[in-house]
Formats: structure tokens, sequence, C-alpha cells
């Protein structure tokens, strides 16, 4: 029997024929109970298994190297066979590069058929190799079509002859992948290159330089475009020299003055002053189904899911269920896809000091299931936004390619290969929601997040209150979420001194928001008109008139003003700012504490809580009494002492004990998942004894509610007690802090439960 498939990837058609056959003999020679034994690299012929599990472990694991004589399943061992076993076995066991004819096949699913065709004309396939196929047309192939046969001569062309593991094409894209993998510059790429062609016979096929090597891979679908950027210099405007804001769209610097100054006849090419990245969505769509390897686990959200009331997945959450009974069409093909879109931005470079913020636009395919998601691979770059600064209200303007490819593939798809089912069909995609960190959010929704309305939950009816002299605006309303009975809402010297009357602030539905932006003077784009928008007039006591500053681009598709959801509150950046207002204030730290001076007065100027008022004690100093969170030396040194003696296992957490600071009684240098961490899983036990019990039991209680609402899987019921559990612990912690304690930050932990409610749990938002 043909036993070469056992060498070759297992995500091949012809390794997946060769399990079928081996199978068919196997099954000849089972036992009694239809059993076989399990060749595969996991159980090497060990266990009797059934030939439906043996199939699924042959795929899964692979069959083990060297098994070249099936004597396990009836095949009688030859003396020559015997002999050869050894050889054969170290042959084999080599590492795994794939198979570059595969990959060929999921880049370009339309032109497979022709691949054995044109390596006949070509002579590169043996004549026992060669099988029916169709005819070539005798006119010249398309633009796509010759790239694939550019690509697939590169794949049947030797590195070097006599070369077994690498053709051209395999090489390249095995080095450019170590190149990306580990961070190598462009120039070191290059250098790697040459020294490798000096390195192998004189006839290597390798390119001279990364440029070439790009240029090689490109047609993969790995490349992007560039798009001068100010305003967008594309489609229409792919012409002009000038932006709409006055802005030259090249950029100047002296020594071009200088060059256009001199009587020198050689122009000099010029640079753009600002340059967007655009990665076209819709070829990274079609791949995700052209692959073997994604392409059924694509309709895992309809077809693999259970359906049993909990919420593991975005499929089991209200916007989605919500969305599908909106657009039925849009919902009967599973393979249509949702997608959700996060952005931020970073600095690039290793110097922190240098000052640059550049902006990846990421979406992430909800279709798959949980354990291939939220990977990294699965993430798909479509933007990159350049910097040196922040975009800010003005992202609009890049997201202009990304929202005019959401229209298209809403309204009327792109045609897709789905090799799964061995057809095309017309794929469809929706944007479900964004994913950012609050002062993104804002920049995306449209909506001011920093004043007195500085809430998007709440929207026109958030509570805020002006702190005269902490110059800023506390956030301590949260009695209004409870129900009126309670008897919180009638404790006047406990909380800001008057007594609740207000209901609790509803979601606002699309016409409201429509309405509100109706009469929006904003026109998209830079234009001198929006410069002058943003020095808005102001009241008296420091709101702005208008919270609005635009209508967000994502309106212009048309199912967007009916998501459930449209921007996600960041969790994790939410917990941050909370636990650090936490430690910052129970250990005193000087810049993170919300207890002082400033603080004390407001609380004096409110009238409430007199036993914290400062006391004058002379003319230049003043004494702040105690509070009931303020602790002693000892009970700071026990509190740290809890924390710097924590260890974690490899890959839980960094080293937090490295952030605590014994002598100096101080937490520095804490990251984001530090913060989870910490609030999550060490503060319950580090403020036992550490505080007094009516203290430490709402920060518990915060505690508890941050680890419950972060669980991967959550139930409605489980939320809306949440929802109002976190009510009455903000509102203990409102009698405890001062004000100043109460930042926006802190204030919008009351939505998340809801916002999970509504979405999905919070790792996928």
């Amino acid at each position: 029997m043909d036993k070469s498939w056992m060498k070759k990837s297992r995500l091949s058609r012809d390794y997946v024929q060769g399990i079928k056959e081996f199978l068919e003999f196997a099954s000849r020679n089972a036992s009694n109970d239809g059993t076989i034994p399990c060749p595969c690299m996991k159980c090497v012929n060990s266990y009797m298994l059934t030939v439906e599990v043996v199939h699924d472990h042959l795929v899964s694991y692979g069959i083990s190297p060297g098994y070249n004589c099936w004597y396990h399943h009836g095949e009688i061992m030859s003396a020559t066979t015997s002999s050869r076993t050894s050889q054969s076995h170290v042959e084999e066991i080599r590492p795994g590069y794939g198979d570059i004819r595969d990959m060929l096949r999921d880049v370009f699913p339309m032109h497979t058929r022709n691949m054995d065709e044109y390596a006949k004309e070509s002579n590169l396939l043996e004549p026992s190799d060669q099988g029916p196929s169709m005819q070539r047309a005798q006119e010249d192939p398309n633009e796509d079509a010759q790239k694939f046969y550019d690509l697939l001569e590169d794949a049947e062309k030797h590195l070097y002859e006599g070369c077994k593991n690498f053709s051209k094409l395999s090489a390249i894209v095995h080095l450019y992948h170590l190149k990306c993998l580990n961070g190598w510059s462009n120039h070191s790429f290059t250098m790697l290159l040459q020294i490798l062609k000096d390195m192998l016979p004189s006839d290597a096929n390798l390119p001279k330089d990364s440029y070439d090597a790009k240029k090689i891979i490109k047609d993969l679908g790995l490349d992007y475009e560039k798009i001068h950027a100010c305003m967008l210099f594309w489609k229409e405007h792919a012409n002009d020299e000038v932006c709409h804001c006055g802005a030259s769209r090249w950029a100047t610097n002296e020594n071009d003055l200088q060059h256009n100054m001199s009587t020198s006849s050689k122009k000099r090419k010029k640079k753009a002053a600002k340059v967007l990245r655009w990665f076209p969505l819709k070829p990274r769509l079609q791949r995700l189904f052209m692959s073997s390897k994604t392409a059924a686990s694509m309709k895992w959200h309809a077809e693999g899911h259970t359906n049993d009331g909990i919420m593991r997945h975005p499929a089991d959450s209200i916007a989605w269920k919500t969305f599908d009974s909106q657009y039925v069409d849009f919902s009967f093909d599973s393979r249509n896809v949702r997608l959700g879109l996060a952005s931020d931005g970073f600095n690039p470079y290793g110097n922190m000091s240098t000052s640059y913020s550049i902006w990846p636009v990421i979406l992430v395919p909800y279709n798959l299931p949980p354990w291939m998601c939220m990977k990294r691979s699965s993430f798909i770059l479509s933007l990159l936004i350049p910097g040196p600064s922040s975009p800010s209200n003005d992202i609009d303007v890049y997201m202009q390619p990304l929202v005019e490819e959401l229209k298209e593939l809403w309204d009327v798809g792109v045609q897709t290969y789905d090799i799964s089912s061995k057809e095309n069909f017309q794929m469809r995609a929706a944007l479900m929601w964004t994913i950012n960190d609050f002062p993104a959010y804002g920049d995306l929704s449209g909506w001011n997040t920093k004043g007195a309305l500085a809430c998007p939950s709440c929207n026109y009816e958030t509570h805020s209150r002006w702190l005269k002299h902490g110059g800023k605006y506390c956030f301590m309303g949260h009695r209004h979420f409870l129900d009126k009975d309670h008897r919180f809402c009638k404790d006047r010297a406990s909380f800001d001194g008057k007594q609740e009357t207000e209901p609790a602030p509803n979601m606002l539905s699309r016409f409201e928001i429509m309405m509100q932006t109706e009469d929006l003077d904003y026109k998209f784009g830079k234009t001198k008109a929006n410069e002058k928008n943003k020095k808005r007039k102001k009241q008296a006591d420091g709101d702005e008139i208008q919270p609005w500053k635009k209508r967000s681009i994502f309106f212009t598709l048309s199912y967007w003003a009916n998501q459930k959801l449209r921007h996600n509150l960041d969790v994790m950046h939410i917990e941050k700012n909370v636990i650090d207002n936490v430690y910052g204030t129970l250990l005193n730290l000087d810049g993170k504490t919300k207890d002082n001076l400033k603080a004390r007065l407001d609380l004096q100027e409110m009238g409430i809580r007199r036993e914290l008022h400062p006391q004058k004690i002379s003319s230049n100093k003043t004494y702040l009494p105690p509070a009931c969170f303020s602790m002693i030396l000892k009970e700071k040194d026990d509190f740290l002492k809890v924390l710097k003696g924590v260890k974690v296992p490899d890959g839980y957490a960094s080293n937090i004990s490295r952030c605590i600071q014994l002598r100096q009684r101080k937490i520095i240098g804490l990251k984001s998942h530090d913060g989870h961490i910490l609030m999550q899983q060490l503060l319950p036990i580090a403020l036992r004894g550490a505080l007094p019990k009516k203290v430490a039991s709402p920060l518990i209680e915060l505690s508890c509610f941050f680890r419950e609402l972060c669980s991967k899987v959550l139930q409605v019921e489980e939320l809306d007690r949440l929802a109002s559990r976190i009510v009455v612990t903000l509102c203990n912690l409102e009698i405890i802090f001062p004000p100043s304690f109460f930042t926006v930050m802190v204030h919008l932990v009351v939505h998340l439960a809801i916002e999970a409610k509504i979405a999905s749990p919070v790792h996928y938002r």
C-alpha cells in the first residue's frame, strides 16, 4: 500500500485519505469487539480503541513515526522491511515545516484544480503523480491566477540541488516568520539572507535582501495599503496636495528647504507627513474559511456551543440574540461573521521617555469557539494609525477605509470559498461593539468623558458635584440606583447632606441618541469649523453645554443604532483605577491618596462628617483628625508584609513583591494585570486584621464583585444579584471615604454587571 501520506502534513488531503485507507485495512483484522491498536503518537499501539476514536487520534496527534510496517494491524513484516525500520525512523523524525502546497490551496482555493496540471506542464511532477485534470485555458491567466502560478513555481523549486526539506517559497516563508516572531529589523534580516547565500551552495534560490523577500511573499496576502493622512488623501482626494485644515500633505524640514533653494536639477522624492496603513479586511476574513484549520470553527457559535442559558460566549448574550431576531437574513447563514473592534494607543519605542503614540485597530472574530476566539493568532490587524500624538476626536478620519469595507460587507458581502463544505457562499460581516479604555471610549463614541457629565451610561442624568477645594468633579450619587424604600435614601448626614428622591437613569434608546446628536455643528473630517468647535463656551461652574463632541462614524453603518451595546466599558482599566484609589488612600501615598487637606475642606464645605473636619492649631498648622480608614504604622507594615510575602505560580502574575517597598511603606510600579490580581485575590487577605470591620467589609465585597464579574461562565440571575449588590457596596464606601475618592472610574463600576448581562463574559470585551 502507498504509505507516503504518513510523512505529509496532518492538514493535507492526502493524509486524510491515507487515514481512511489505513482504517479500512486495519478493520479487516479487528478484534471481536471491533477495536484495533491505536498507532497515534500518543498511544503508540498500546491501547485498543474503536475505529472512530483511532481516526480522531490520528487526525489530532498524527501517526507514530517509524511505523512503516503495520504488523500490529495484520501486515506481514518482511526481512527487508525489518532491516530498514531503524533507518526509516531516523528519516521521518524531522521538524514539521508543513506542506507549502497545502498553504497555497488555502490561499487560492479557486485555482487548486489547476495545481497538478500546472506542475505537469512544467515537468515538476513525476509521471506517477500526474492525474487527470482540466486543461488550462490558452489565453493568458488573469492577475490573481498569475500570482498563484508564480508562487506555485517557487513552491516546487528546490532551495538548492538535492535539498529535500525546503523549496524556495517555504524557505522564505519560514525565515520571514522567524523575523516577525523575533522582531528582527529589515537590515538584520538582509544580513542573515546574505550570510545564508554564502553558506549554502551557489545555486541556492534565496532573495538577496529583505525587500526582494517581501516582493515574493506579498502575494500570499501579507500586504497592506499606504494612505497619506491628515485628512485621508484617498479616493476622490488621492491627488490633493493640501488638507481641508490647510496643512500640507508633505513633510518639510530644513534640508528640504535648502534643497529647494539650491540649483540642483535632481528631484528628491517627497515624503508624506503621515501615513495610515490599512490592512484590507475582506481577504483576511475569506482566509478563515479557506483554511481547513479554521473553516469549521467559524460556525461553532451556531453548531457547536451549548444553549443552556449560561453565558460562556458572546453568542449566549442578549445583544447577540437581539441582533439575530432583528436581522434574520444575516443570522440565517451561520458563516456570516460577527466582529468586535479594539483600539488604544501605545509607545512603540523601547525608550519610554520618547513621547509617541501609535494606534492599532484590531478586530476580533466572535464566530470562533472560546479556546480560539481571544487568542493572539485570531486577532485581525485592520489599521495602524500613525503618531506621534493621539488622533483624539479625529480618529473617525482614519476609520474611513475600515467603515467603508464594513458597509460593503454588510450590504453586499464578498464571495468566499468554504473549504469545510466545499462550496462558495456570499459572506457578510457585522460589527457588534468596540472595546477601549475610557479616554478612547470618548474618542470613538463622541461623548465627552470629562466634566460633570462624564458617564456615558447615565448620560444627562449623571449625578456629579463640583468640589470647590479639590478642583474636580466627584460622582457620589449612587443612592438613586437603590429601591426608593431603602434606608440609605433618607440618610442625609452619612452621604451628601441631601435626601435621595431621583430614580435611576435608563439606558438610552437609539432615538434618544440620534435626537441628542442631530443638531451638532460638526462636519466629518479635519476642518477649520471643527477646530473652532473644540473651543466651546463653558458655563460658570465649568460644565460644558454640549457633552456630545460628534456623531460617531459608526452610525453610518445601517445597523449600528440598533445594537444593544455599542461601546464597552473596559473592566480591567476601571479595576486598575479603583485599586489605585484604594491602596493609595489606605496607605496615604503622596499624589495617590484621596484623603488630604483639600478633601477635608470639601467635607466642611458640604457640612457632613464633622468629626473629620480640619482643625486649625496655629496660623500655619492644621490638624487632620484620623479617619476610620487611616492605618497606623503597624497596620501599614502588616498589610504590606502580607503582599511582600506572596508567591504565585509562573504565568499567573508578575512578581508583585517587587512592587512593595517596606521601608518607605509604598506600593509602586503595579501594571494593569498586577492590579487585577491584587484586587481580586490578595486584597481580601491583606485587609483582614489591618482595618476595622466596617471598613474592610465593603472593600472585600468590592473585591468579590470583580472576581465574580470576571468569571469565564456567567448566569443572568447572578448578574442581576451582582448589579444590586454593587450599588449597596458603593453606598457603604460613600459613608467611609471622602467625596474625592469617587472619581468617574469608581462610579463606572455600577454599570459593569449590566453590560455583562447584555453582552458576554468580560474577557471577550
